[in-house]
């Protein structure tokens, strides 16, 4: 259990600093547009939130090639594993390019949909159409991230990705600033700073690819096998997508005070999954690595372990939620409605994160066996009972307190109970390893 222990930080703690590393791309943004002025910081809300939507869809492509990578090489096939990677990879510069076919001619009407003002939509569109031409190099990043952390590294992206925010942070000074480029420069400087990282990838994937005599060229049957992996996490991202936007919605109808504390929970929530997400990253990759080499008794073992890993931190971190239920929302609202109400909320989520905690070790570890299909079909009920569940709890329990609680507790547990299921014995991993490697 020692060694186990000891593999999960070595994975988890460098891939908790790449993630980290990513919002802060946003927050640089943020900061800089926001002494241009309150048109320019909502131009950047509108086009920022567009785009990580796409993003946070696009995913899939680092969950999709890690276990993919990671069985190569439990099998000992290095070259095999690299070029698993490619696939992943050359995936990524096809989705591209259907995103800038698809997506170029509708800026415009996205951006339109949130009825701005004419300022705000032309600033908007200025970020949003230059941004989008850095979507090759953006999802390459996310294709090469998952190469890296099948291969069991997850050092490089946390170096690539701390380089890369700080060389967005000068570029976006000297573009916005030095250059008055505005809301414009910040899109390019940031477009820049991803096609270095995009740059950094490409170079370490083919010095491997030659070293270990792997291709880099498409292998469109790999590719097609990624694809399809893909196809199901996309599904899974645009479920949850699904379920946030359901929550947002609801709390607008409520009212400001309602939506601002709903607002600031689900940050909290998010700040506090980047922990879980990087025990997922681990667990992708550790159990990628053993269904590679078919050894079931290590499968078994890293799901139990990661398991109390998950648990553990919920209960922690809840415990500590409790506490500071009182003293925390102040940090985020000076308006004592807010305050009062995110007092009420803070418990709801302190009580729900052991829950979290297993769900994400899980998505994790289900990822990390390939079973993409159950867990888009498990997001699918889980949303659908959400969705149910909203019904009597906004007729009986309304307000922001019932809708939070039916997402915290309703939609996390219900993805607690589809994922648990999978795993209740060994069948999972019985089935993994006789489908070997795709």
């Amino acid at each position: 259990m020692a060694s186990i222990n000891k593999d999960i930080l070595r994975l988890a703690l460098p891939a908790l600093g790449a993630l980290i590393a990513e919002p802060i791309f946003l927050l640089s943004d943020t900061a800089m547009v926001g002494h241009l002025g309150a048109g320019a910081l909502g131009s950047l809300a509108i086009a920022s939130t567009i785009l990580q939507t796409v993003l946070g869809l696009m995913i899939f492509l680092a969950y999709a090639t890690t276990p993919r990578v990671a069985k190569h090489m439990g099998a000992g096939d290095r070259p095999g594993a690299i070029n698993a990677g490619f696939d992943g990879i050359w995936l990524a510069l096809c989705t591209s390019v259907v995103l800038l076919v698809v997506g170029l001619p509708l800026l415009r009407p996205l951006i339109a949909a949130f009825d701005p003002s004419a300022e705000i939509a032309a600033g908007a569109h200025s970020y949003l159409a230059i941004s989008w031409w850095g979507l090759p190099f953006m999802l390459v990043v996310i294709a090469a991230t998952g190469l890296l952390r099948g291969l069991q590294d997850t050092r490089t992206p946390l170096i690539v990705a701390a380089a890369g925010c700080i060389a967005n942070i000068g570029l976006n000074a000297f573009f916005i600033y030095g250059l008055d480029m505005g809301v414009a420069g910040s899109a390019i400087g940031t477009v820049i700073a991803q096609a270095g990282m995009c740059s950094v990838y490409v170079v370490i994937s083919i010095r491997a690819a030659k070293r270990f005599h792997a291709t880099f060229r498409p292998d469109w049957s790999g590719v097609l096998a990624s694809a399809k992996t893909s196809g199901w996490l996309l599904v899974r991202n645009a479920s949850l997508r699904a379920a946030l936007i359901i929550l947002v919605f609801l709390a607008t109808a409520m009212g400001t005070t309602e939506l601002a504390a709903i607002q600031v929970a689900q940050s909290i929530f998010f700040a506090l999954a980047l922990a879980l997400d990087s025990l997922a990253i681990a667990g992708q990759a550790m159990i990628g690595l053993q269904l590679g080499a078919k050894n079931a008794d290590s499968v078994s073992a890293i799901n139990r372990r990661l398991c109390i890993w998950g648990i553990g931190f919920g209960v922690v971190v809840g415990l500590m939620l409790f506490a500071g239920a009182g003293i925390i929302p102040r940090a985020f609202s000076s308006d004592p409605a807010v305050v009062a109400m995110l007092a009420g909320l803070l418990p709801v989520l302190a009580l729900s994160m052991p829950l979290a905690g297993y769900v994400f070790v899980l998505d994790g570890v289900l990822m990390g066996a390939e079973d993409a299909r159950y867990l888009a079909l498990a997001q699918l009920f889980a949303v659908g009972g959400y969705a149910i569940l909203l019904v009597p709890i906004i007729a009986f329990w309304p307000g922001a307190l019932g809708l939070w609680a039916a997402f915290c507790i309703g939609f996390v547990g219900l993805r607690a109970l589809t994922l648990g299921w999978r795993v209740r014995n060994r069948g999972w991993i019985d089935r993994a390893v006789e489908k070997g490697i795709s």
